[in-house]
């Protein structure tokens, strides 16, 4: 079959600039939909999905005949997947179709080849494009993208929290595309000052579902504050409160609304002479560090006990003023914090209070919680209050008539609370948000009837049976949403579905584990990470503050979201297990499976499944069957559940194998399959073996183990793609970690009849094809900062060509072994290019290995100049580096002359090329970097090559600040040969 434009380039930093730019947007992307842990950029799925279905232009030379006339029609695809990235053009639907038309038209041109195919009008119909399907589905970017793009997608996850999620994006939103709203305030026009239904020509996809959400979830709220409404009273400013508080003054005799209530959990003091006190477990004290807004908690020793006191201003050198021992002078925003080897310290007697006790005291359920602050919301921002009495009396008369029992797992890596007596998901709520989210949780029903009313006219004085342009708006009553239903009773269920997961999502902002930010004056969710970690001090959000935790505030994100979904049809989701399932049609497959043991998606995804089963199981009773999510089929390598880390390790191993086999055996052949693969920050150091040569970027237990499964599934890789999705920021961050968050597997059936192969036989092949295919990656511009991994992919095709690679002994070659032979010879490539390199560059490189830009001694940079065929006196003359009192060190790239004219310059070198090109580029910018280029001429692609040559050797001795400028400069690369040249790209020779 042709090959595909995945498996031959694609424009990596556009890519990569796009999905880290996403990770900034929040208004109306479908990761505010709902929670999912590890979302695949929209961006890397938009453009791996369509490289992975378009034609390379090499694969077809009676339309492209020569190596130049195939380059310029790759540009042309390039073009259009650097537009196609962009957030903004998420929703271009010219762009769109421009895409959908490629695809198409690489399809017809497959049909057409494969006309004799024995079942050629079963899969190479040219009128009917291949279905997507993607068997690990989680929070359903890659089938959102999928659907975007034209195809037809099926999802599938084996936890029905990730089912629900992608039943809301590609399967619900198309069955009632451009339907009115049913609601009678968007027929009358009473709907947020909206104009009426009447009158109104157009309701564009889901625009008409969005407005009643919204609509019945504003009812939701409204019902619930009157209902439980008296649990979240105002606070009244007295003039009590303003007397020893200014900022005060002039909120006296007004009622604000309470943005949270600030906690902290209480444990008995240790100090047999305090058994009554409650020591709280402040973290901190500071209520906000915000430049001029700064207040904070200060406790006041009375009484044979304590109370808080909220203050404004900058505090002084420590709180709380008292002759507690230990206590006095502690800074506020250390809390009741002791250091390292004890947790906290007791307010009253100054007593360590370790975390054996804590953990006693909460297992005996004597840990409680006390109000430590009152956030409101000010004229100008925040108001900070003390705590008042009748504010913790109304929160204790909560009395939840419902609670999630069930049993938080044995996960000692993921879930601390279980340490400290929080063992059940209803201990992670306290009563008063266990009482608003089962509230919440109740009205979901009353929605779905309200809405099921509103359409049939039992509600209204009239049906409404049509809408503006007098077509029916509803066929009347019908099948449910779960058999496929399009009528009032589908309808009404798809409401609340959505209803549901706003609830689901509101439970995470609606926790004990819920902590104040103090930088930014707000409460922060739950989930911060994939983890529940233990949270002393928390903050309760108000259920009805119209800020976060408010569930209308959510609802309202949610449907901008929903607004934007494409709407063709033939979409599903579907439960499954992907080790077993069979894929009815013969589709294309782009997957992002779980990750080895980085997440535990059965196991984080239970706290929301509590909620949605009690909400929704009415409408999808098989999808919410079970207590709690299907944990034993769930493909994580977790010893706990496994009995160890190596029957973990077999059980993943052998379970992936059995997944990918089955997309080997039922995929499409036209196409070839991508796998996602995201590191840990750990997975992505590059280390050194014992025998003193670089080991490959990555090896570990999990990339190792995963690309196992992939081998042994039958699968050859064909290619390898990092994507990046953190922030630009953090290309190099934490010391040397530089590689990508996240590596495409690109994969093509294995031939039946591959052939055996000696590890010499590898090796020989190796050297013989990794060359070319680095220069070719290299002449594509891919980043320093990603060849090591990309060049695993025509290492890894070399491997996956046999059926097994034999060592002299017949024992196969791991897959570890394998990783190390292609980093050596990686290694052994890029120092060959060497060669190519002036003499005097060749000595810097030497040097800049084993000094950077440190000095060295005189006579060993003499010594080495023999080698090198040069002299230290001619380096020195050559602006490379500088000589003085026996030392001798390179010129960093400030330290070199903004003058300097290469066209005059009597010893021009690669390296001194290099380093101009990155003052410049880090001064002047792009343009000033281009004028360079322009007067270097083709010297100026020498520097680059060397650029690549030098991050290798930066990267690998931990030099993260020179491995970024080198990093930078083939990154900006194609900016600046464009604005060189002075041809700026004509937007028509884009599509």
């Amino acid at each position: 079959m042709k090959k595909k434009l995945i498996e031959v380039a694609l424009p990596l930093g556009a890519i990569n600039a796009a999905s880290a730019r996403e990770k900034s947007i929040r208004h109306g992307h479908p990761s505010t939909l709902h929670l999912w842990w590890a979302r695949r950029p929209l961006a890397a799925a938009r453009a791996v999905i369509f490289a992975q279905v378009v034609d390379d232009p090499s694969e077809w030379p009676e339309l492209f005949p020569a190596e130049e006339e195939q380059e310029k029609e790759r540009r042309r695809l390039f073009r259009l997947i650097e537009e196609l990235v962009k957030w903004e053009n998420t929703t271009n639907e010219a762009l769109l179709q421009a895409a959908r038309d490629e695809i198409r038209a690489s399809w017809w041109r497959t049909c057409a080849e494969n006309r004799g195919h024995p079942r050629a009008s079963e899969l190479f119909d040219p009128d009917r494009l291949p279905a997507f399907h993607d068997p690990f589905a989680g929070g359903g970017a890659l089938p959102l993208e999928a659907q975007r793009l034209g195809l037809e997608a099926h999802a599938s996850d084996l936890n029905p929290v990730a089912v629900l999620i992608n039943k809301a994006m590609i399967e619900i939103p198309p069955k009632f595309a451009g339907r009115p709203p049913v609601n009678p305030d968007a027929w009358s026009g009473a709907s947020e000052g909206k104009e009426p239904l009447i009158g109104r020509e157009e309701w564009k996809g889901a625009q008409g579902l969005a407005e009643d959400v919204r609509y019945y979830g504003r009812w939701m709220r409204d019902e619930a504050e009157k209902r439980i409404g008296h649990l979240y009273p105002k606070v009244e400013v007295t003039a009590e409160m303003a007397r020893e508080r200014p900022d005060l003054e002039g909120y006296v005799g007004r009622k604000l609304t309470v943005i949270a209530w600030l906690w902290a959990r209480t444990v008995k003091s240790p100090n047999p002479a305090f058994r009554d006190v409650d020591v709280p477990l402040a973290s901190t004290f500071m209520l906000s560090t915000k430049k001029g807004r700064e207040a904070y908690v200060e406790p006041v020793i009375e009484d044979g006990g304590y109370r808080f006191t909220v203050k404004a201003g900058v505090p002084e050198a420590g709180v709380p003023k008292h002759d507690a021992p230990g206590n006095a002078g502690v800074p506020p925003a250390q809390g009741t914090t002791a250091g390292k080897r004890h947790a906290f310290r007791c307010l009253m007697s100054g007593v360590p209070v370790n975390y054996e006790h804590i953990r006693a005291e909460g297992k005996a359920g004597r840990m409680d919680a006390r109000l430590m602050a009152i956030v409101a919301e000010g004229d100008r921002g925040r108001v900070y209050l003390s705590p008042l009495r009748e504010h913790e009396d109304i929160a204790q008369q909560a009395k939840p008539v419902w609670k999630p029992d069930m049993p938080l797992p044995e996960n000692p890596r993921d879930f601390k609370t279980p340490n400290y007596g929080l063992s059940t998901f209803a201990d992670l709520f306290n009563p008063r948000q266990l009482v608003a989210l089962t509230t919440f949780s109740d009205l979901v029903t009353e929605a779905i009837a309200r809405v099921k009313q509103d359409i049939l006219g039992t509600r209204t004085s009239r049906p409404l049976k049509e809408n503006a342009g007098g077509t029916p708006a509803f066929p009347g009553d019908g099948l449910p949403l779960r058999d496929g239903g399009t009528g009032a009773t589908a309808y009404a269920e798809a409401v609340g579905v959505y209803l549901g997961l706003g609830i689901s999502k509101l439970a995470d902002a609606q926790s004990s584990l819920c902590r104040w930010k103090t930088t930014m004056d707000q409460s922060i969710a739950t989930f911060g990470r994939q983890a529940l970690p233990m949270v002393w001090d928390y903050s309760e959000a108000n259920a009805f503050g119209e800020m976060a935790g408010d569930p209308l505030v959510s609802m309202r994100n949610m449907m901008r979201v929903v607004e934007q979904l494409p709407v063709n049809m033939g979409c599903c989701a579907v439960q499954a297990d992907a080790q077993s399932q069979h894929i009815d049609k013969d589709s294309v497959v782009s997957t992002d499976p779980p990750y080895y043991d980085n997440i535990g998606y059965a196991d984080l995804s239970d706290f929301f499944y509590v909620w949605l089963r009690r909400s929704l199981r009415r409408i999808y009773p098989d999808l919410f069957t079970t207590v709690a999510v299907p944990k034993a089929e769930e493909l994580v390598a977790t010893p706990y559940r496994h009995g160890g880390k190596e029957e973990a390790e077999a059980f993943f191993l052998d379970g992936m194998s059995r997944a990918m086999r089955c997309l080997s055996e039922q995929t499409h052949s036209a196409f070839p399959v991508t796998i996602y693969y995201a590191f840990k920050q750990s997975e992505n150091v590059r280390r050194t073996n014992t025998g003193g040569t670089p080991a490959p970027p990555g090896i570990s237990t999990g990339w190792e183990t995963f690309l196992d499964a992939v081998i042994r599934s039958g699968f050859a890789i064909t290619g390898t793609w990092p994507m990046r999705t953190e922030l630009g920021n953090r290309m190099i961050g934490k010391g040397a970690n530089a590689l990508a968050s996240s590596i495409v597997l690109v994969c093509r059936k294995r031939p039946a009849d591959a052939s055996l192969a000696t590890r010499r036989q590898f090796v020989a092949a190796l050297k013989a094809e990794l060359p070319a295919a680095l220069a070719y990656l290299q002449s594509g511009n891919i980043a320093p900062v990603d060849l090591a991994q990309a060049a695993i992919g025509p290492g890894m095709a070399v491997y996956t060509r046999y059926a097994r690679v034999l060592d002299a002994s017949g024992k196969p070659v791991s897959v570890r072994e394998a990783l190390a032979l292609i980093n050596q010879t990686l290694d052994e490539t890029l120092a060959e290019q060497e060669g190519y390199f002036d003499a005097d560059s060749r000595w810097a490189l030497a040097w800049f290995e084993q000094h950077g830009f440190d000095a060295g001694e005189y006579g060993a940079a003499e010594t080495l100049s023999k080698a090198k065929n040069t002299s230290v006196g001619g380096l020195e003359d050559a602006g490379v580096l500088v000589s003085k009192a026996g030392k001798v060190r390179l010129l960093k790239p400030e330290e070199l002359s903004a003058d300097w004219d290469p066209t005059t310059d009597p010893r021009l070198t690669a390296w001194e090329t290099v380093h101009q090109l990155i003052r410049a580029l880090e001064t002047g910018g792009e343009t000033a970097a281009a004028g360079l280029v322009r007067q270097l001429g083709g010297v100026a692609e020498t520097g680059r090559e060397l650029a690549y040559r030098l991050y290798a050797v930066a990267e690998r001795r931990s030099r993260a600040a020179e491995a970024l400028s080198y990093n930078a400069l083939v990154q900006s690369w194609p900016e600046v040969a464009r604005l060189a040249r002075s041809e700026p790209v004509e937007q028509s020779e884009m599509f």
